[in-house]
Order: C-alpha cells, then sequence, then structure tokens
C-alpha cells in the first residue's frame, strides 16, 4: 500500500504589482513589515490606511494578502472582494481571491475567480496554474492539463506547474507522460523533493502495470522493465530523502518498493523511520506488519496491525493483513472475524473471499465452507476475485477454470521482468547443470520425499544444485539435503533478479522449481528466464499458468493424455509414478500400544492423517457411514488445529456417531510418526485433494489405502502410488465404489490381511520405493528437455520410456 503524487498546495500568495496611489509612509513601512513576516504590524499599517481611505485598493488587497498568510481566509476573502469593488478587472485580486476560496474548499466559487483572472490577464500564469490546481480537486483532470499547459507556456520554467501537470497525467493513469512532467520539474529544482517523491511513485506505478500487463506477443511493444522502474523508483525516493529526510510518504514508499525487490529487513527499517516521524501513519504500520509477517516474526506482525486498526478499524488494508497473520498463528476463529470484516466493509475485496473459505475449510466449518464458496465461484466467474492457486485446489474445481483461474492470478500476482539475455544453441559435450529451486530444503515433505533422488543423481551426466530460498531449520534433513548436492547456495536473504542473475551466471541447463505457488516459494524468479529450460515438480502438481516454465513433470495416471490442454506448460510423463520416495527412510523399532495412542485395543481403525483443511463434508459423509456399520470402529486423526477438532466431533454427533469414535493423533518426529501407522488397519483417503506424502508415509510403513480418483492432478496422486505399488484394486472411481471396498476391507478380515502382505511383498518389488530406478526416468526426462532446446525447438510434451 503506496501513496500516489501529492498535489502540491501553493504557499506564494500573489503580490500586487498595480499602480499604487501617492506612497505613503504607512504604505511603504506595511510592506517593508509585511516582507519581513511581521504580519500583525503590517495590517496595523495597512488598517491605519483604510480609516483615511476606506476604498483604497492597494490597501485592501494588502489587507487581503496579510489575512491568507496568517490563514485567515473569510477575512482575506472580504478584503478581496472589496479590492474588487473597486478595481473590478484586477487580475490579481481575483487570483488572491480564488485561492483563498480554495483553501476554504469553495472550490466552484474558486474556479470562477480563477476564471475571472485569466479573462482579465490571459497571460498571468498563476491563475492558469492555480486553476489547474482546483480542476484537479474537482476531478476535472483533462481540463487541469489543459490549464497547465497554458501556464507553461507562459512560463516554462515553473517547477510547481510541471509537478502538478503531472500529478494530472498520474491520476489518468498515464504514467510515462506524468513521468516527462515531473522529471522536468526536478531538472528545473534538483533540489524539489516532493517531485522526486512524485517521480519514484510513477516509478512504481510503471513497474505494477508492467507487471499485470499479459505477455508481450510477436510484434508487440516493448514493456518498460518492471524490475528497473523499481530500482529507479527507489533511487527517485532516495533523492526525496535526501532533501528531505522527514518525508514519511517517502519512506514509507521507499519501504513498499524495498517488500517489491525483495529487500524485507530494509524495508522494515524504511517503514520504521517512516512511523518514527509519523508515529500514526496508518499505512506505514500495515506496511511494516505485511513485511514482518514474509519474515515469520508473527507477534510483532500482529502487533504493528492492531496499531494501523487502532487508529482506523475500518482500514482493509490493515483488517486483511491481520487475518493473514492470524491464519499463520492458527487463531482461526479471530482470523476469520477479520476477514468477514474487510467484506462488510469492502463487499468487492479480490481476496477476502478466497483467504475466508480456506480459513473456514481448515477448521471444517462446512456450512460456512459453502455458503462462501458459492459466493466466491461467483465472484470468479464475474472475473471479480484473485484466488491464490492452492486455494481453488481445494474446492474441487474443473481443470479448465483452474487453468483460467491461475493465469489471472499469475498475471495479477507475479511481477513481468525482461528476460535474461538467451543462450546461445550450441552442441555440449558436457555435463548437463540442473539446479533444483525450493523454499522447502528442510523438516518438510518435498525434501523428505526428494532427498535419495539428490544424491543418486548420476554426476557423470549432471551438475547437480540445490538452491535454497527458505529458512535453514537447524534439522537433519536439511543438513542431509546440503550434502546431497555438488553445490548448495543457500540464497534466501537475496533478491529474486540477484537470484535469477546469480543462476544465469552459473549456465544453469535446466532449472526445476519444486515450490509453485506454495508457502515460500518464489516464481518472480523464474520469470526472469535465468535458464534455458524451467519446469515444475513435486511441489506443486498443477498448473502456475505461466508462460516462464516450460514443463511440467507427471505421470499418465495423476494426468491423463487428452487433459494436456488445460495445463499452460508442455507435459512431461513418467512412466511409472510422479512421486519419488526416499527408500531409506526410518521409521523406529518401537511401535506403540494402541492405549499409548489413545485407541481402543479390539477396534478397527480407520486412518487419515491428511491436513484437516482436505476433510469435506461429503468424505465425511461416507466416514460416518462407515463407523455406522462397522461395529467397534473408529476414525484416527490429525491433530491440526483445535477448531477443527471441535467442528468434526460436533458434525459427527449430527450424523447419529458418539464423538469419542474420533480420535485426534498428535504431532510427534517422523520416525514415530511411521511407527504408529502399524496401529491402524485401514488408511481412507480425501478428495478434491488426495493424500501425497501422507499416502507414501502410509504405503512405507505398510498400511493400506482406499482412494477416490478426482479430475485433477491433486486428486490422483494416491492413485498413482497405488498403480506403482501394485495395488490398483485400491484406486475408487466414485464415492459408491470407495465406501463400499472400505466397508468390504473391514468387514473381511482376510481380505485386508491379504492385501496387507501382498502390500509388504510390493514394497521391494514394485517401482514406488526404488529411488534408483525412479533417478534414471526422471533424468532421461531432463535429457531430452535440454535436447529439445539445444535442436533450437520449442518445447514439447512427451513420455519417457521404462529404462
Amino acid at each position: 500500500m503506496s501513496t500516489g503524487p501529492l498535489l502540491l498546495k501553493r504557499q506564494r500568495w500573489p503580490t500586487c504589482y498595480g499602480v499604487i496611489m501617492n506612497p505613503t509612509a504607512l504604505l511603504e513601512e506595511g510592506a517593508r513589515l509585511q516582507q519581513q513576516g511581521a504580519l500583525a504590524e503590517a495590517a496595523d499599517r495597512y488598517t491605519q490606511v483604510l480609516r483615511f481611505e476606506p476604498a483604497n485598493a492597494d490597501a485592501l488587497y494588502k489587507m487581503a494578502q496579510v489575512s491568507c498568510q496568517q490563514e485567515h481566509f473569510e477575512a482575506g476573502i472580504r478584503f478581496a472582494q472589496q479590492a474588487l469593488a473597486v478595481e473590478p478587472r484586477w487580475a490579481r485580486a481575483h487570483l488572491l481571491l480564488g485561492m483563498a476560496s480554495a483553501r476554504l474548499g469553495r472550490l466552484q466559487e474558486a474556479l470562477v475567480s480563477f476564471d475571472q483572472a485569466v479573462s482579465c490577464a490571459p497571460d498571468l500564469a498563476d491563475a492558469h496554474g492555480n486553476r489547474g490546481d482546483v480542476l484537479v480537486e474537482l476531478g476535472r483532470h483533462a481540463d487541469a492539463i489543459e490549464s497547465y499547459d497554458r501556464a507553461l507556456g507562459i512560463q516554462p520554467r515553473s517547477p510547481e506547474n510541471w509537478c502538478n501537470r503531472g500529478a494530472a497525467l498520474f491520476d489518468l493513469g498515464r504514467y510515462e507522460e506524468a513521468l516527462v512532467s515531473f522529471r522536468q520539474a526536478v531538472a528545473l529544482a534538483p533540489q524539489f523533493a516532493q517531485a522526486h517523491f512524485n517521480c519514484g511513485n510513477t516509478l512504481l506505478a510503471l513497474a505494477r502495470h508492467a507487471d499485470a500487463a499479459a505477455p508481450a506477443g510477436a510484434g508487440s511493444a516493448p514493456r518498460p522493465d518492471a524490475l528497473e522502474c523499481r530500482r529507479e523508483a527507489l533511487a527517485s525516493y532516495e533523492e526525496a530523502l535526501r532533501h528531505n529526510p522527514k518525508h514519511p510518504e517517502a519512506l514509507n514508499n521507499r519501504g513498499v518498493t524495498l517488500m517489491d525487490l525483495g529487500l524485507r529487513e530494509q524495508a522494515i527499517s524504511s517503514y520504521e523511520q517512516a512511523l518514527a516521524i509519523a508515529p500514526n501513519h496508518t499505512g506505514a504500520l500495515c506496511n511494516r506488519a505485511k513485511a514482518l509477517l514474509t519474515l515469520n516474526r508473527l507477534s510483532e506482525a500482529l502487533s504493528s496491525a492492531d496499531r494501523a486498526l487502532a487508529l482506523n478499524a475500518d482500514d482493509t488494508h490493515a483488517l486483511f493483513t491481520r487475518g493473514n497473520i492470524l491464519v499463520r498463528l492458527s487463531r482461526y476463529d479471530e482470523a476469520i472475524t477479520s476477514y468477514e470484516q474487510v467484506l462488510k466493509i469492502a463487499p468487492h475485496h479480490r481476496h477476502a473471499s478466497a483467504s475466508l473459505v480456506h480459513c473456514y475449510m481448515t477448521i471444517c466449518d462446512w456450512k460456512n465452507v459453502a455458503r462462501i464458496e458459492r459466493d466466491l465461484i461467483d465472484r470468479i466467474a464475474a472475473d471479480g476475485s484473485i484466488v491464490q492457486p492452492l486455494i481453488l485446489l481445494g474446492l474441487g474445481m474443473s481443470p479448465a477454470t483452474l487453468l483460467k483461474c491461475t493465469r489471472r492470478f499469475t498475471e495479477h500476482e507475479i511481477a513481468r521482468a525482461t528476460p535474461m539475455p538467451r543462450r546461445r544453441v550450441s552442441p555440449r559435450s558436457d555435463k548437463i547443470k540442473l539446479a533444483y529451486l525450493s523454499a522447502d530444503f528442510g523438516n518438510h515433505p518435498v525434501s523428505v520425499l526428494a532427498v535419495e533422488l539428490f544424491e543418486l543423481h548420476d554426476r557423470n551426466r549432471f551438475d547437480v544444485l540445490g538452491v535454497s530460498i527458505g529458512a535453514d531449520d537447524g534439522s537433519e534433513i536439511r543438513a542431509r539435503v546440503a550434502r546431497s548436492f555438488d553445490r548448495f547456495l543457500d540464497v534466501a536473504a537475496e533478491t529474486d533478479n540477484e537470484i535469477a542473475k546469480l543462476l544465469h551466471e552459473l549456465d544453469v541447463d535446466v532449472l526445476v522449481d519444486l515450490g509453485g505457488y506454495t508457502e515460500g516459494a518464489r516464481p518472480n524468479i523464474l520469470a526472469c528466464r535465468p535458464a534455458p529450460v524451467q519446469a515444475t515438480y513435486i511441489g506443486f502438481l498443477a498448473t502456475m499458468g505461466a508462460d516462464f516454465i516450460d514443463y511440467l513433470i507427471a505421470d499418465e495416471v495423476v494426468l491423463p493424455h487428452g487433459h494436456d490442454t488445460f495445463y499452460s506448460e508442455r507435459i512431461v510423463r513418467l512412466p511409472e509414478c510422479v512421486q519419488v520416495n526416499d527408500s531409506k527412510r526410518r521409521i523406529s523399532s518401537r511401535i506403540p500400544s494402541r492405549s499409548e495412542a489413545g485407541l481402543p485395543e479390539n477396534a478397527f481403525v480407520f486412518c487419515c492423517f491428511n491436513g484437516n483443511y482436505k476433510i469435506t463434508a461429503a468424505t465425511f459423509d461416507v466416514w460416518m457411514r462407515l463407523l455406522h456399520t462397522v461395529d467397534n470402529s473408529v476414525l484416527w486423526l490429525l491433530r491440526s488445529n483445535e477448531a477443527a477438532m471441535i467442528s468434526l466431533r460436533h458434525e459427527a454427533l449430527a450424523r447419529g456417531i458418539d464423538p469419542a469414535r474420533l480420535i485426534f493423533a498428535p504431532k510427534v518426529d517422523s520416525e514415530d510418526h511411521l511407527a504408529r501407522h502399524g496401529l491402524a488397519d485401514l488408511f481412507l483417503d480425501t478428495l478434491p485433494i488426495n493424500a501425497g506424502a501422507t499416502a507414501s508415509d502410509a504405503l512405507w510403513a505398510g498400511l493400506p489405502i482406499v482412494t477416490l480418483m478426482g479430475d485433477t492432478c491433486p486428486g490422483r496422486v494416491s492413485g498413482s502410488l497405488l498403480h506403482a505399488v501394485g495395488l490398483p484394486e485400491l484406486v475408487t472411481r466414485n464415492r459408491g465404489e470407495y465406501e463400499a471396498l472400505a466397508l468390504r476391507l473391514a468387514g473381511d478380515p482376510p481380505l485386508l490381511a491379504s492385501i496387507r502382505a501382498k502390500l509388504a511383498r510390493n514394497r521391494v518389488t514394485e517401482p514406488l520405493f526404488d529411488t534408483d530406478r525412479f533417478r534414471r526416468h526422471i533424468e532421461a526426462a531432463y535429457t531430452t528437455m535440454w535436447e529439445i532446446w539445444q535442436r533450437g525447438e520449442r518445447p514439447r510434451g512427451f513420455t519417457v520410456d521404462r529404462i
């Protein structure tokens, strides 16, 4: 949230160039005192003149001047009107009357006075300029620009008129023309802080306009480079602050620009400097909160947002930011209150509905999910909402709708940048330089799944780089990941452009993004096109709706042939399974007893360790029917937040099931979590988002999964895993099949035992957990991508043969 250019308030009151009557000592002394700033004494001298000559136009005009200088505008208007009663065509008196009226907000009266001044003296530049100021205030920007042009035709070296002309152009969205005006003001008055500030605002607007622009097609005019605009904006704010160090708006907007450049710590410092000067600057407080949120400094961020709201309880920016902070703190009920308030104040807010529905999904409040979801779908259909793609995936939308909405998100949220210089296509005999980009090189499912792949890559054919844009969590898996690469780059503190430049200078051939639009991901790096070949894999199994991603790595189950048109990327299908696994994962040798885990000793334990936000009312209906039918059965779920536990127990009771039959497992470390899978009998999957890493956990631990196939990649992951482990019979096509299969397995212990035995055998014989086999397939994919580029061909989809 930044402040746009400010219209310059003119402070110099016009002087009298009229013919002065017989100069008297009183008038001369009054003029001298006025010039020295002794306004009360000057007024006394003019008053003495008016006692003897009440119709003395010069004295009346001077009294109007002094009154306005003392900010006694009503008195100034009276004296100016009296002067004009004596001299009706006195242009400067009309000008003064207009300025005083404008300061009192009487804009139409001011405009009449300026028109009179122009009529009396067409070459009076100040009248044209002030007329332009009032026209801007009246919203008549085009007319204002015409007035400024007339003023500048008479007095071309007026920085004030150049500056205010720029502000009018800015308000019309004519940013390039506005920038020319502001730069002219700077050229005429290099110490004019306001003009430097307005240059910065315009450059920032140009950057954001470039961000939102659709990709330029063949023959299109080149777009302004968003990054370069931001750098120039930063320089302009610095120059404004050099001439006026106590300019809170410049400090705030400098912070906004620093945030856009990825310099979060510096941005926070700039906001705090603004607040030291203007403690009640709500924009700086809100922006500081957003910056602190990105650094996970949640208590400080919440305090800053609360301070902004204490000053203005209806500030939608602060309310929305507060909601986002509370989500990160798992205080969902309070976050919901903030988002609801945003929508009450601004019903068409582009982001609040999506954030609100995600909160309700996370706490399993399905009644409100349905209410908000209907409204959100209507907003999306009307192009009125920008929805984070991860939220879209949970709403069960069609692949075509997902592509449309993700493209809109990308166009609005991802900064456009001039691509890095294209490398020359030439034969290479050396190794392919492969880089993995991720914010999740730590205790995260991406690293848990992929670390052995990084270790096993064929170093005779690949140089493998890890590029970490996330914090070092100090975990054991982080250390193992760092060791697995030939070179591990921790660049979390660098800007997006700096990282892109580094990757380009390192001559990375194939850049694989493991984050997509997940938390911590930085797609702006890929928007700079640092590598000739760019692909997404594993962390975000959906389209990114972007022209800077060449390939999406999938398989034939998660993304069937015929669905390619719903993806902006070219599809590369691996022959067996899209999801890599670590065959070295350790399972604790100690399996707790059921009583230790809070489970009944002799019950049939249905299990689902997916995140609570993946559980829908339709899925829960099936689960409750299973509990109703299967005697002495319980449902074992993951404890992710207290509100979800309360909601799920309430929903169970509403379906006639004792809430005590829902048992919630606390979070434990990875080895113990894998071990406790042995206490469950059957894993029940979710839709529209399947288990992913949690499915691998269950199958690695020997726990069978019943899944239901959806229409999008996230709803088909478990099906892919089950095919790859040789258990396609556990994949169902509709809810009826899903419920019937789960009921059959629960009611037929020998059948379930045979499935468990088959899974135990297949773990070591089928492809799913054969990491080196997977490595050969994905390396073949990278090689083909690289060879296509080397031949100068456009990216195309293909399927990797089994090796």
